[in-house]
Formats: structure tokens, C-alpha cells, sequence
């Protein structure tokens, strides 16, 4: 199970944010994780959402430069040495992680973390294989 993000390319100037927040709020999208990326003249946002197609579809409907990617979401205990657990998971198996973001988890004291990792299909299986709670957009509700 893995979850798709929306990759957003903004351009670095004031108020762009604050235009594709209010189009996605004005098309009751609602973003659950949010990472950004500043470059000198663009930004990359990364988000999960709550309907990923229909997010896709209105931003490029909007001039919006946007992609979807498949990234694995990983419930996690506040827990010390919680993340290095995971990262020894990916490394033991050869899997080497791209970039990777949280949120805040379902319960109190849990977190989300997304992981850009290829080949997505393996590295949920390994996960999986160790015991690690692999969370999905469509079985789970991702905060």
C-alpha cells in the first residue's frame, strides 16, 4: 500500500502559496501533510491530500505545474530511535530514501512520516516483512 502526493512547482514570489491554499480550500481539498522545497526561482510542495485525483485535476485546470508521485506513509511511536529503526529497514535491503517528510499521527503519541522510496512495491513489502504499520490513503485515514 503506498499513498500518492501532489507535487506542486510554485513560482518564488509573494501571494502564490496563499493562491493555491485558497484554490484547493475553495474546492473543499484538503491537505493532511505538507512539505516545501524553496529553489531560487520556484518551490516544490509536496502534499497529501484527502482526494489526490480531483486535487491534480483543479490545480491543472489552474495553470498549476503539478504531478502525482507514489510515496509510503509510516505511522511511527514518538518513540527515541523510532525514524532510525525504519532507515536501517531501507538500508538493510538496499533501499535508498529520496527525501521524506512528516505529520502529525491519528493518536497522540504517533507521527507520519512519507518516504520517497524506489521501488515503492518493495519497500512496502519489506516494511511489512518487519512489522512496520504501512498506512495507505484508501484502508487508512492519513491525518
Amino acid at each position: 500500500m503506498h499513498v500518492q502526493q501532489i507535487s506542486v512547482f510554485l513560482e518564488n514570489r509573494k501571494g502564490r502559496l496563499a493562491e493555491m491554499t485558497k484554490l484547493l480550500a475553495e474546492n473543499r481539498i484538503n491537505i493532511r501533510a505538507v512539505s516545501l522545497a524553496d529553489m531560487t526561482d520556484l518551490g516544490v510542495l509536496r502534499l497529501i491530500v484527502n482526494d489526490p485525483g480531483r486535487c491534480l485535476s483543479v490545480l491543472k485546470a489552474n495553470d498549476f505545474a503539478a504531478q502525482a508521485t507514489e510515496v509510503v506513509a509510516v505511522e511511527l511511536p514518538d518513540r527515541l530511535g523510532a525514524l532510525h529503526g525504519i532507515l536501517e529497514i531501507f538500508n538493510a535491503n538496499g533501499l535508498n530514501v529520496e527525501y521524506m517528510y512528516a505529520s502529525m499521527g491519528r493518536k497522540e503519541d504517533t507521527g507520519v512520516l512519507f518516504f520517497k522510496v524506489d521501488p515503492v512495491d518493495e519497500a512496502v513489502a519489506v516494511l511489512r516483512r518487519n512489522g512496520i504499520c504501512v498506512l495507505s490513503g484508501d484502508a487508512a485515514p492519513i491525518p
